[in-house]
C-alpha cells in the first residue's frame, strides 16, 4: 500500500500552537544523526512530499507544525525528531519538545510514575534536549523542556525597513531569532495587529538572514534567522516576576500561537545579556493569544565562546486528536497547497 493511502498521526497543541506527531513515518529518513537527517530530508523528494501532505491544505494549513520521529543519535536519548512547518524543516522547536514529552508519557512509550517527574530525552537537529513531564494522580499536569545552551549573538543592530530604522537584537536558543521591541512600531502585541506584526516580522527575518550576526559560531547548518520575536514589555507580575508578551513570526511568515519555546530561550539570553534577567529569575512569557510559558536560567554554561545559558521553559500540552489520513486516487491536489 502506498504510504499516502494510510498515514497515522497524533495531534497536540502547546499553548495553542499545533504539533502533529508522526511516530512511524512511512518513508525512510536516512542519515547518521538527527542533524544529518534534517539536511538529507530537505533534499529528499519522498520526505518532502510527506511533509507537504501532512502540513499543507487541505489536511493542514499555513501555520501547521509537526514532527517525524527518528532513531536517536545514540542510546543516551529516547528518540529523535525532525521538526517541520510549511516551508521546510527547522533546527529546534520548544513547543514541540513539550508536546513530545507529554505524548511519550500519555501514550505509554515512556513509563512514568503516577506522581513525579519523568525525563524524556530527545535528539533534535540543534542537539540533545530533555522534556521533564510532571504527573499527579496518574495525569500529566505540565512539562518543561531543558534546551541546548542559549546565548546572545548581537545587540542593537540598526536596520532600515519599510517602517523606518529599527533596532534589533539577535539570540540563539536552538535556532536564531531577531528580537524587536513592538514600541518601535507604535503597536501592541495583540490579535488585531497580527497582519502588521507578521509583515514586519517577515521583513526583519529576511533582511538579517544572511547577516554576520545570523551565523552560528560552530555549526553552519544552524545559521540564518529562523524567526523574529516581536516583544512587548509588561513590567512585572503581582508576585514580582518579569513579564513580557510576544509574537514570533517564523519560517516565511508563520505566526506562533504559543509564546515560542526556542524563541523564549533566545529571548532569555538577550535579556540576560542586557542585565535584565539573572540565574533563577523567571520570565513570564505570554503569547499573542494569552497562553504562557515560564522560563528560567538554570545555570551558566560557556558555549561556542559565548556566555551560554541553560534555560528551562515550562508549559502545557494537550492532545487534540488522532488522524488516519488517506488520499483519493482521483485527487489532483495531493500532496497539497498553501495560499501564503
Amino acid at each position: 500500500m502506498p504510504w499516502d493511502e494510510l498515514v497515522r498521526t497524533v495531534d497536540y497543541h502547546t499553548g495553542g500552537e499545533p504539533f502533529r506527531i508522526v511516530a512511524d513515518p512511512p518513508v525512510a529518513v536516512t542519515g547518521g544523526s538527527v542533524a544529518d537527517r534534517r539536511v538529507r530530508a530537505m533534499a529528499d523528494p519522498a520526505v518532502e512530499r510527506l511533509r507537504r501532505f501532512l502540513c499543507h491544505e487541505p489536511r493542514g494549513h499555513a501555520d501547521m507544525y509537526g514532527g517525524f520521529l527518528t532513531p536517536p543519535d545514540d542510546e543516551g536519548a529516547d528518540f529523535g525528531v525532525l521538526f517541520w512547518h510549511k516551508d521546510g524543516f527547522s533546527t529546534a522547536c520548544g513547543h514541540g519538545t513539550i508536546a513530545l514529552g507529554v505524548w511519550a508519557v500519555e501514550s505509554g512509550r515512556i513509563s512514568a510514575p503516577d506522581d513525579g517527574v519523568t525525563p524524556v530525552t530527545i535528539d533534535v537537529p540543534s542537539g540533545r534536549v530533555t522534556a521533564r513531564v510532571h504527573t499527579r494522580g496518574g495525569l500529566v499536569e505540565g512539562a518543561e523542556f531543558v534546551n541546548v545552551p542559549s546565548y546572545a549573538l548581537a545587540r542593537d543592530l540598526e536596520i532600515s525597513t519599510s517602517r523606518g530604522s529599527l533596532s534589533v537584537h539577535v539570540g540563539f536558543g536552538g535556532a536564531i531569532y531577531a528580537h524587536l521591541d513592538v514600541a518601535q512600531l507604535d503597536l501592541t502585541v495583540a490579535p488585531e495587529h497580527v497582519d502588521e506584526l507578521t509583515a514586519i516580522g517577515r521583513e526583519v527575518k529576511w533582511l538579517l538572514n544572511d547577516h554576520e550576526a545570523a551565523q552560528h559560531p560552530s555549526d553552519p547548518r544552524l545559521s540564518g534567522i529562523y524567526g523574529t520575536t516581536i516583544y512587548e514589555r509588561l513590567g512585572t507580575t503581582p508576585d514580582g516576576r518579569l513579564h513580557q508578551r510576544n509574537v514570533t513570526v517564523f519560517a516565511d511568515g508563520e505566526v506562533d500561537r504559543s509564546p515560542c519555546g526556542s524563541g523564549t530561550c533566545a529571548r532569555v539570553a538577550v535579556l540576560a545579556a542586557h542585565g535584565e534577567l539573572a540565574v533563577r529569575q523567571p520570565l513570564v512569557h505570554e503569547s499573542i493569544i494569552g497562553s504562557r510559558f515560564i522560563a528560567t536560567i538554570e545555570e551558566r554554561v560557556p558555549t561556542d565562546g559565548r556566555d551560554g545559558l541553560l534555560v528551562t521553559v515550562r508549559g502545557t500540552a494537550h492532545r487534540t486528536g488522532e488522524h488516519r489520513f488517506v488520499v483519493d486516487p482521483a485527487d489532483d491536489l495531493t500532496p497539497g497547497f498553501v495560499l501564503r
